[in-house]
């Protein structure tokens, strides 16, 4: 049972938690007002403690579940038996009743239910905080499944997002931890995330683009959406037949290839993360399933990973670097990916990755979880003030789950090896992208402006030369510093022309006998 009380308003309820389970202490001047605990020793009362929390933001209600399931990929913030709690963290529910389900979809697709299908199941076949899923089959007969949004839930959203965003904007302001993990940030690639999850126009979006991206991987399939019957709270899909990954029998493996299906998922991610640039963000056991024939199929699209073109050939880099064992390459891409706050240690950064990568290279490549090895990058990157960028967050929990899934099919399963086999062929891949079409057509317009403007810039440099008016400007690195130099030498050169002097005038003197009726010995006396 929850120690919350049921009834706190919403910014109680937040402090309440910050206070019981971030240790916090919040002030409102400059000094440390948060302090989470980053350590991997896990004692019996931690655990506990974890799961506690993880029943707690359920008993919040539905924001907090996914931003509970959010902060499970931040291993730069929560110790390893938090992330394991709210990983396990489930949108399982109660389902809402089938009046509403009904009322929804008649006011999204403007017409009755019966009209819509053929069959609608009343009992759905899951039900999770943001929306529920029920089968039906369509009047041609073809079986679908269809998500059906919360009652209300949009509201309830809104109202919590506000909460969550004046809360980490106080934190960021009166908390040095605040400052230093931008709680902000965090909050705003929450809202971005939940936003997007609560249009299911745009997850339809996803299942079509990421079914042509795959298609090359006959054995990895997406249900299609049905666009006439999908609105921004309702989608309807395909339905698939199938069982998830980890409820697969015994008797049920021995009919499918499981080591071919885990390297084909692996090889299908790779492609996503380096290749297309965009990847299904949430493969964990429940939303990859074995289909009836013996395929794979990827469910629930609603969070999806982008990442830039840059960040992908750093992010190959670094998926490279680390499942070869090369701990200096791997410290090199992350510093130069990452945000360098005040009191970043490069020297000791460098060295806790170098020991990191060696200490997982020592045990077996083979065995290595190189989306464990993610994690405690971000963990060693807020050790060392060093701010990750958000597709690393993700990139590390997306592959933390394709480990899981991948092991499942497959127990000998070698990910590391997999991502190194393919090294060549992404990295050729990577590069046919870069020229394409529109990248070759940039090149030529950036040449031809080039090859239009330099005529004319070729007659100003020499006009100026005829006339003399060209001038060259020479900045100098430290000139402060090299013009002290300067005059230090100068000041040498002097006094030795001085001392010479003095020494040929001596030697003058002395080889006179008599200087006005004086000895010259006597004169020096």
């Amino acid at each position: 049972m929850s120690v919350l009380p049921p009834k706190l308003s919403r910014y109680t309820a937040v402090a309440a938690l910050l206070l019981k389970y971030g240790r916090t202490r919040v002030t409102t001047g400059d000094s440390l007002a948060s302090e989470i605990p980053i350590d991997d020793a896990a004692t019996a009362a931690e655990i506990q403690t974890a799961q506690q929390l993880a029943t707690d933001l359920e008993q919040l209600g539905p924001t907090y579940v996914k931003l509970g399931q959010l902060l499970s990929t931040r291993a730069d913030l929560l110790p390893q038996p938090y992330l394991e709690a709210l990983a396990r963290l489930q949108d399982n529910v109660k389902p809402f009743p089938f009046e509403d389900v009904q009322k929804i979809i008649e006011e999204e697709l403007g017409i009755r239910l019966s009209k819509a299908f053929s069959r609608f199941d009343e009992a759905p076949t899951a039900a999770a905080s943001l929306g529920q899923v029920h089968r039906a089959a369509l009047r041609d007969g073809r079986e679908v499944a269809v998500k059906i949004q919360r009652p209300n839930i949009t509201e309830l959203v809104r109202l919590d997002l506000e909460t969550l965003q004046e809360v980490a904007q106080f934190l960021d302001k009166h908390s040095d931890t605040g400052h230093r993990y931008n709680v902000t940030g965090i909050v705003d690639e929450f809202r971005e995330a939940l936003v997007s999850e609560l249009d299911y126009r745009r997850e339809a979006d996803n299942l079509r683009l990421l079914a042509t991206n795959l298609a090359e991987f006959p054995d990895v399939v997406l249900p299609a959406p049905v666009d006439d019957y999908t609105t921004g709270r309702v989608l309807t899909m395909d339905y698939v037949h199938g069982t998830k990954v980890t409820g697969l029998s015994p008797l049920t493996r021995l009919d499918i290839n499981g080591p071919a299906l885990a390297k084909t998922l692996v090889r299908a991610y790779l492609k996503q993360i380096v290749i297309d640039g965009i990847f299904h963000a949430d493969p964990h056991p429940g939303n990859v399933f074995v289909t009836d024939d013996g395929r794979l199929a990827l469910l629930d699209l609603g969070m999806v990973g982008r990442i830039g073109m840059a960040m992908q050939d750093r992010m190959l880099k670094l998926l490279l670097a680390i499942t070869s064992g090369r701990g200096d390459e791997a410290a090199d891409v992350t510093a130069a990916v990452a945000e360098k706050l005040e009191g970043f240690s490069e020297v000791g950064f460098r060295r806790d990755i170098a020991t990191m990568v060696n200490r997982y290279g020592h045990e077996s490549l083979a065995n290595l979880q190189v989306g464990r090895v993610f994690m405690e990058l971000q963990q060693l990157c807020a050790t060392h003030h060093l701010r990750a960028p958000a597709e690393l967050t993700m990139l590390g929990k997306t592959l933390l789950n394709l480990d899981q899934v991948a092991r499942t099919l497959d127990p000998q399963m070698d990910v590391n090896g997999t991502i190194r086999e393919d090294a060549a062929e992404l990295m050729t891949r990577r590069m046919k992208k870069s020229t394409s079409s529109g990248g070759m057509f940039s090149a030529m317009l950036e040449a031809k402006e080039f090859a239009e403007r330099l005529p004319g810039r070729v007659n100003k440099v020499l006009d100026a030369v005829a006339t003399g008016e060209l001038k060259t400007k020479v900045e100098l690195i430290d000139g402060g510093s090299i013009m002290d130099g300067l005059q230090k030498v100068a000041n040498r050169i002097t006094l030795g022309l001085i001392l010479a002097s003095l020494i040929i005038g001596a030697a003058m003197i002395c080889g006179l006998r008599r200087v006005s009726g004086f000895s010259a010995i006597r004169v020096w006396r």
